[in-house]
């Protein structure tokens, strides 16, 4: 078995599939800009690992499904903020 081919978090897809709905894959070309938001909106949410797909469509309720989906959506918002806050140039103390 090899742990990092059989094991991932759930979160992951519904994190990347949301910022592809969104357009932001595609506005944002910079592969580093990406991987700093995946990083930060993945740092909000707790880790969901499974094994198979299939797994989260059998035994996943559709309110906890809606849920995860609103909380992915509320950190991708709360991490662009942040990006985008961090871009901003600081004034210099004149």
């Amino acid at each position: 078995m090899k742990l990092d081919d059989d094991i991932h978090n759930y979160y992951e897809r519904l994190v990347i599939d949301k910022l592809e709905s969104m357009g932001i894959t595609e506005e944002k070309e910079n592969p580093n800009y990406l991987a700093d938001l995946c990083c930060l909106v993945l740092n909000q949410l707790p880790p969901r690992y499974i094994r198979y797909e299939v797994d989260m469509a059998f035994y996943l309720a559709p309110a906890e499904r809606l849920q995860m989906e609103m909380n992915v959506a509320n950190a991708i918002q709360t991490s662009i903020k942040f990006l985008q806050e961090q871009q901003v140039p600081k004034k210099s103390a004149s």
